[in-house]
C-alpha cells in the first residue's frame, strides 16, 4: 500500500468522479483507475461502486476513508514538523480564487512566496465562492480569495475588501435622478446580478429576506463588467459592489443602496491549523494587502467577480 493510492482513493471519494479526480492530481484517469484497483487487491475488497455514472463509496470505501484521511495528514504532518526544524517549506499548496479574479496585490504575493520557497508547488483552482469555501473545509484548497457576506463558519479570515452594495442604471433611467435609493425602490425593477454562490448574491439575497421583498432576477452574469453592460443598455438595474461599479461611472449612474449597510466582504479564508506553507503566504499577503485586518487595493487593481 502507497501514500499515493491513498491520496487518489480519497481524491476520487470527495470528487465522486475518476475523470474529475484524475484532473486534480495531474494524471491519467486510466492511472487513477488501475492505482485504487491494485489497493483494492491488496485490500481485497472494492473501495467504489462503479455501475453508475458517480463513484460511490461501498461499506468497505466508507470504513477506509477516515483512516486514509488520517495516513496522509500524519504523512503531511512528518514533512512539515521536519519543514520547521529546518526552515524548508516544500509540498504543495492550492490556492483558490473566484472566477474571473484580476487581483493584483494577491498576484504579488504569490510571486514572491514562490521566489522565497521555490520547493512548493503553486496550484490555482477557480470556482464561485461557495464551492471554495467548501473546498477549504475538505482540505482540497488550501487558502482560497472568496465574496462573502461574512467570514464562513468554522475558519480563520483576511478580509481585502468590505464595500457597499450600489445600484448601477443609466442616465435615463428612474432611479438615476434619485439622491437616496433604497432596496424596495430597486426590488420594484427587473434585477442584473451575479448568480446565487458568489458573496455578492448572498448579501443582496439575505438583505432582501430581510425585508420580505422578492425581487425579480431578470438576468445573471458571472462577471461584473457583464452585469454593468446589461444594465447600461437598459435590460435591467444592475447591483454590484463599489469597485465593481467604479470602471463604468463614465456611461451609468450609480448609486448607494441606502438601507443595505451589511457590506459584501473580499476576503483570504483557511483552516485553523495551518500549514508552514499556508502560514509564510499569508505573510506575504498581509504585507501586500497592507498588514492584518486587511486593506484596500489601490483603485485599478482589483477585478472580482464575486
Amino acid at each position: 500500500m502507497e501514500l499515493r493510492q491513498l491520496e487518489y482513493f480519497v481524491t476520487v471519494a470527495e470528487e465522486r468522479n475518476f475523470t474529475r479526480a484524475a484532473e486534480r492530481v495531474h494524471i491519467s484517469q486510466s492511472g487513477v483507475s488501475a492505482q485504487i484497483r491494485q489497493l483494492e487487491r491488496e485490500l481485497g475488497a472494492e473501495l467504489f461502486d462503479r455501475s453508475a455514472r458517480t463513484a460511490t463509496l461501498t461499506a468497505a470505501g466508507r470504513a477506509a476513508l477516515d483512516h486514509a484521511r488520517a495516513a496522509l495528514a500524519a504523512a503531511a504532518a512528518v514533512g512539515q514538523a521536519v519543514g520547521e526544524v529546518t526552515g524548508l517549506i516544500r509540498g504543495r499548496l492550492v490556492v483558490g480564487m473566484v472566477i474571473g479574479c484580476t487581483l493584483t496585490p494577491l498576484f504579488d504575493a504569490l510571486s514572491a512566496f514562490h521566489r522565497a520557497h521555490p520547493g512548493v508547488e503553486i496550484s490555482l483552482q477557480e470556482d464561485n465562492s461557495d464551492r471554495l469555501v467548501e473546498a477549504v473545509r475538505l482540505g482540497t484548497a488550501d487558502v482560497a480569495l472568496v465574496g462573502t457576506a461574512a467570514a464562513p463558519e468554522g475558519l480563520e479570515a483576511l478580509t481585502i475588501i468590505s464595500e457597499r452594495l450600489v445600484v448601477v442604471v443609466p442616465d435615463a433611467h428612474p432611479l438615476a435622478s434619485r439622491r437616496r435609493v433604497t432596496l424596495r425602490d430597486v426590488a420594484a425593477h427587473p434585477i442584473v446580478c451575479m448568480p446565487p454562490g458568489t458573496g455578492l448574491r448572498t448579501v443582496f439575497d439575505g438583505a432582501c429576506a430581510a425585508q420580505d421583498l422578492r425581487p425579480g432576477i431578470a438576468l445573471q452574469a458571472s462577471a461584473a463588467d457583464a452585469v454593468a453592460d446589461l444594465a447600461a443598455r437598459g435590460l435591467g438595474v444592475a447591483v454590484l459592489s463599489e469597485s465593481m461599479a467604479a470602471g463604468h461611472r463614465d456611461r451609468v449612474v450609480v448609486r448607494t443602496i441606502d438601507d443595505v449597510e451589511d457590506p459584501a466582504l473580499l476576503a483570504l479564508v483557511w483552516r485553523s491549523g495551518r500549514s508552514p506553507a499556508v502560514r509564510e503566504l499569508l505573510t506575504y499577503c498581509e504585507r501586500e494587502f497592507g498588514g492584518p485586518g486587511g486593506g484596500r487595493p489601490s483603485p485599478g487593481s482589483v477585478s472580482v467577480t464575486g
